[in-house]
Order: structure tokens, then sequence, then C-alpha cells
């Protein structure tokens, strides 16, 4: 169990990007809390002014909020590890961390994507990173939680997922505040594939309103985007209804109509007619979805996974095909009942 949460558990929070930043100010509700950036300024900004402008406009942090760009120093008495680095950078990062971390302390990951390559998802990373570590203390808080509507304190609700009963139990009452309400969930594996997919079907809402399609379209994207999410997260180990829950419908729903979504933003832009090096290189933020579409459809070719949605989006992102493809094409599929086995 963790030290009895208040301000007698410390967390380190890594990454001070829009949502570790946001995170942290949670967590500071209930326990000391350090927050690491790679960017001296930055975390300058953040320590001395209690503000993001990069990445948080108009938003104040807690005064409590440390600050450092000591990766060992923030994590070396940390009772709790909140990786929060995108998916590319993410094993480097903990890497760099992992001599600080203690055996025994839970990591949770807030990364939403694969990493390219080895085709793992972020908590398994973690657990080729830090071997000695027990997978029930090694978690993934995801759900529909657009960064800056959190941070501005509206309403919004999330999912620990852990193994272990009583480290969910824990982390969920350290994340915890009057705005943000947490669910546990056993389910790691499903939660984390409908975390990564959500971002590609996102891009594909996204490129349908780019072009100018309507409401219908939207939902019928979203709808058989959701079919896509739960076919491969079941064949991946997954459980169904999972797919049902914030971690499957419900950051679906939010990332694929939401102006505030980077993934869709991407979409959007690509229908439009921009270039994907261009919307990327004006981008501060990144979209995960961008880099994590390539593996996740590697991960249903491995697994035998049709994915119509997911490999239009590849096609556009990657082979140079046509937004306007995107639509059409997967109109004129073959014809199919909708429930049979999610197909």
């Amino acid at each position: 169990m963790l030290p009895t949460v208040g301000f007698d558990t410390s967390v380190a929070v890594v990454g001070a990007g829009s949502w570790g930043t946001t995170v942290a100010a949670i967590l500071c509700e209930h326990a000391s809390t350090t927050l690491w950036g790679r960017d001296a300024d930055l975390v300058a900004e953040i320590a001395d002014r209690h503000t993001n402008s990069r990445y948080l406009h108009n938003v104040v942090l807690p005064s409590a909020l440390r600050a450092t760009v000591d990766l060992e120093a923030a994590c070396r008495d940390a009772d709790v590890v909140v990786m929060a680095v995108p998916s590319h950078g993410y094993r480097a990062v903990l890497e760099r961390a992992a001599p600080a971390i203690r055996r025994d302390v839970p990591v949770v990951s807030l990364a939403k994507g694969i990493e390219q390559g080895t085709l793992l998802r972020m908590t398994e990373v973690t657990r080729e990173v830090l071997p000695e570590h027990d997978a029930g203390r090694i978690a993934v808080l995801t759900g529909p939680n657009l960064a800056t509507e959190v941070a501005e304190g509206q309403p919004a609700a999330s999912v620990i997922a852990c193994i272990d009963p009583q480290t969910a139990r824990d982390l969920q009452h350290l994340c915890m505040s009057n705005s943000f309400r947490v669910y546990t969930n056993p389910d790691v594996v499903g939660c984390e594939v409908a975390g990564a997919l959500k971002n590609v079907i996102a891009i594909a809402a996204g490129t349908a309103a780019g072009l100018g399609y309507g409401d219908n379209t939207q939902a019928a994207l979203i709808t058989r985007g959701l079919a896509e999410v739960a076919r491969l997260g079941v064949a991946l180990g997954g459980e169904p209804m999972t797919f049902a829950g914030l971690a499957g419908l419900g950051d679906l729903v939010a990332t694929c109509t939401s102006p505030k979504s980077r993934n869709r933003n991407v979409g959007f832009e690509l229908g439009r007619g921009r270039s994907l090096d261009e919307i990327v290189e004006q981008s501060n933020m990144v979209a995960e979805g961008v880099r994590s579409t390539a593996a996740l459809l590697a991960l249903a070719a491995r697994v035998d996974v049709e994915m119509p949605i997911a490999s239009m989006v590849g096609a556009v992102l990657y082979d140079g095909r046509r937004p306007a493809d995107l639509v059409p094409e997967l109109m004129l599929r073959e014809a199919k009942a909708e429930l049979h086995g999610f197909s």
C-alpha cells in the first residue's frame, strides 16, 4: 500500500506538457508533488509564476506544485511515479529515471500510444525497463480527458487500470478531486489499446469533418471506429466491456468530436488539404495517432484483425493517399452484418 493519502505521500510527475501538468496539479490536492520537465525556462515559469503558458493558457497552477529539471531528484524519494511522456520518448526517459525509482513504487503511464518497432504498450515498456518491478504496481490513467478542460476544473472522469486491486484503489484516491472522478479497472490491456487506437479513429473523424461531411458521417465513423477498437482490444486480451466504458467509448467520443483534440485537428487539416509535414511542424503538441497508426496496424496484422478505418488513415498518413478517398472507400466496402464478431 501507499503511505496514507496526504502530504506524507510524495509523487513525481515526469513530463511537463499539458496533461502531465494538469495531472500534477490534481495530485497536489492530496500529495507532495514534483513535476519534471526538460526545458529549464518552462520549469522556472511553473515554479516561480505557477503557470505553464506554453501548454495551458490562462490556468493558474497550485503554489504547492514544485518543478525541477533534475529527473533523478524528482524520482528518488517518490512514492508514486507518473510518466507523462509521449510514447516515442517514453522508454528513453524512463531508462534515465530507473536508477532512482524504488522497486515497490507504483508507476503510472499517461501516454496513449504504442512503441514503434517493438509494438509494446507503455505498461509493457515499463516492465522491460523495470524488470524487477511487480506488474501489479504498474498502471495506466486513461479516459476522456482533454487537458485544458480538466485543468479549468470542468467535471471529468477517468480510469485507473491496474491488475492489483489495492494499488488501483490507492491510486484512485490519490487522483480524485471534486471535479475529477476516477474509476478502477483491472483490464490494463483493453484500456491501453483503447487509448491508443482512438487517436487513429479521431484522425479519420477529423478528416471527414475537414472534407465537409456532417454529423451522420461522424456518427458512423465513431461507431464503426469503436468496433475496430474493440475487435483489436479483445484479440489482444482485453475485456469486451472495457470498450463500452470511459477508456473506450468515452475517450473515443471526446477525441473524435472536440476541436481541442490534437488528433482530430490533424485529420481536420488533412481534410482541408494541408500536408502532414506542415501540420506537424506548426504544432507544439504531440498527436500520438500520427506515430501510433503504423504500430497499431502491425499489431492488427499480427493477430489477423481487420481494421478498415485505421488502414485508410495509415494510407493517408504514410502512403500518399488522398484524404478525399477515405470516406468513399469505406462506404464501398463489402456489405456485412453489424454485430457479428465485432465485424
